[in-house]
């Protein structure tokens, strides 16, 4: 939790300060400004649909020639940050609104749960490739009570700390802010997963089924605990504007923060956005999904107020229960949806958020050809049942040599759309 010692070198002040204006430059620009109109009320009646791309492959994908100007590794590190801003807007072309701000969290300490969790790795897999996980709870009954509550803590001066750095590089500039919450998900199957097994949350179901709901309960209390600890230290963060939300998509609404909050007072969990999907239980039917999940991540959704779902699992057969859910306005429509059904489903209640497949742009033939057709089969579906559409291309780790790839996918995504929508 400790802030590393910064060491701050003129010229990488120079470099950093530089960028920085680009960012503000493309931030202020007619391009920009009306691409935060079209984000802005997107969750209303979206008037065209928006296309996004993630990087997930990091740097070397895209720009195989990067090579960082600063000096220090901080300093790389901010480097880096508003170069992937500045490539969005002048070199893939995407979506990507950008606001004049360097965000930054809390400087947060969270435990685990009192159990060891071993993971082996092959020596070739690196950080994304294959790993075994060995749950620490190998019999659920006689073991849950090993499980122990998180506990939490905050460095409020070490993130003053850095809040002042930050704004004294880019003083005049770009402004700073703490915005960041620490989850990425309030799903609860792939924590139950680290504990106990993929396998065994399978049998448990039929096997175990008490002692799963206890589990289940457990990591649903201690979800909750931690978002009410955050929000009675005031630590919680408004996401409501160009933050990461759900699996992909960006957090502009006009529905957060609720009526009733006044600017300056803390923001409370039902001012926010989460997201909650279940991802890995993808062979699950609805029926044991009803049972052993949707209730536990139902309480979760409740507490906010805004619900992104979904992540790769392929919705469609879980809708019935889905539809649901709590405070639910997002919902994630993956490679193996039936788009077809998602689409009416959706309707004009809720945002279609659609994953293509990433193998379009990843595999040895760039077929574009294929990658129209896929598109034009999903916005021929979201303009006839009048969705919020939103195409974010994710979960791409290599394109196969060609670094423009991304933007040849986003220019081929707008002909299509400009065919469909006119």
């Amino acid at each position: 939790m400790e802030a590393p010692e910064v060491k701050v070198l003129p010229g990488d002040v120079a470099r950093l300060r530089e960028l920085a204006r680009q960012v503000r430059e493309t931030a202020e620009s007619p391009k920009n400004q009306e691409c935060l109109r079209l984000w802005r009320q997107h969750d209303i009646a979206g008037e065209r649909p928006l296309f996004l791309v993630e990087t997930d492959g990091g740097f070397p994908m895209v720009l195989p020639d990067y090579v960082p100007q600063c000096q220090e590794p901080w300093a790389q590190g901010q480097e880096q940050g508003l170069v992937a801003t500045l490539l969005h807007a002048h070199n893939i072309g995407d979506d990507y609104p950008i606001e004049p701000w360097i965000n930054i969290g809390w400087r947060l300490a969270i435990s685990g749960y009192g159990v060891e969790q071993k993971v082996t790795r092959p020596d070739t897999s690196g950080a994304l490739g294959a790993y075994h996980i060995e749950p620490p709870i190998s019999d659920l009954a006689k073991e849950v009570g090993r499980l122990q509550p998180r506990t939490y803590a905050v460095d409020r001066e070490a993130t003053m700390r850095e809040h002042a750095l930050l704004s004294d590089v880019f003083a005049g500039i770009l402004g700073v802010r703490i915005r960041h919450n620490p989850w990425w998900t309030l799903g609860l199957t792939w924590t139950a997963i680290s504990l106990i097994g993929l396998e065994n949350l399978m049998l448990y179901m039929y096997d175990e089924p008490e002692p799963l709901h206890h589990l289940m309960a457990f990591l649903r209390d201690d979800n909750l605990a931690l978002v009410g600890w955050m929000e009675r230290e005031g630590l919680l963060c408004a996401n409501n504007e160009n933050d990461y939300v759900g699996s992909g998509s960006r957090g502009y609404t006009s529905r957060l923060p609720q009526p009733d909050w006044r600017p300056g007072s803390p923001l409370r969990s039902r001012d926010l956005w989460t997201l909650i999907e279940s991802q890995e239980t993808v062979g699950v039917g609805p029926d044991l999904y009803a049972e052993f999940i949707f209730p536990y991540e139902n309480a979760i959704a409740a507490c906010f107020g805004g619900v992104y779902y979904g992540c790769c699992e392929p919705v469609h057969t879980r809708w019935d229960v889905l539809k649901g859910l709590a405070n639910l306005q997002r919902v994630s429509v993956s490679p193996w949806c039936d788009e077809a059904f998602m689409a009416e489903a959706l309707g004009t209640q809720y945002v279609y958020s659609r994953k293509p497949n990433p193998t379009l742009v990843s595999t040895e033939v760039f077929d574009e050809d294929v990658i129209r057709a896929d598109v034009r089969h999903t916005l021929r579906l979201t303009k006839a049942f009048g969705n919020s559409v939103e195409v974010i291309m994710k979960d791409v780790h290599t394109l196969h040599g060609e670094p423009d790839r991304l933007t040849r996918w986003v220019r081929l995504a707008r002909e299509v759309a400009d065919e469909v929508y006119g």
